[in-house]
């Protein structure tokens, strides 16, 4: 089974595609990982620094080898364009992460949480300083709040 499960995720895990949509699953993988949560809202057709974020920041190799191991990744995105538009249940899972953790709408907004969902650090808009400054930010914010 263990064999057909990882046959399964393995193109998932090929593909960089660790960016869960839903928190609730995201909290319960994190306590059982002992992991933190990242949260990153997005307009992934629309929101030029949002885009930049995730190319930029999210999907470089030194962020994504702290995230491996620490956090569990969740993306609400929010698309304007017909052809991307989200299905009802995921939109309206996004529309409930953001009335909790962005209740203004700012674009891109990233958030590190604990495993039950409390904020620990915000970020809002692109992160100018590069991947390997926000890559050390996290890692120190990881370590201050280790149990």
């Amino acid at each position: 089974m263990k064999t057909l499960g990882l046959f399964f995720f393995l193109p998932f895990i090929l593909s960089g595609n660790i960016w869960l949509t839903n928190l609730d699953q995201a909290e319960q993988a994190a306590q059982k990982e002992q992991k933190f949560i990242l949260l990153n809202f997005s307009g992934s057709d629309w929101c030029g620094p949002c885009i930049r974020m995730h190319k930029d920041i999210l999907d470089s190799d030194v962020f994504l080898q702290l995230a491996q191991k620490k956090l569990v990744l969740v993306n609400a995105d929010f698309p304007r364009l017909k052809k991307n538009q989200l299905s009802k249940s995921q939109q309206q899972i996004n529309d409930r992460i953001a009335d909790q953790y962005n209740p203004k709408g700012i674009f891109p907004l990233t958030l590190l949480l604990d495993d039950h969902g409390k904020v620990l650090r915000t970020w809002e808009g692109y992160y100018q300083a590069g991947a390997y400054q926000f890559t050390d930010e996290v890692k120190t914010l990881l370590q201050n709040n280790a149990n």
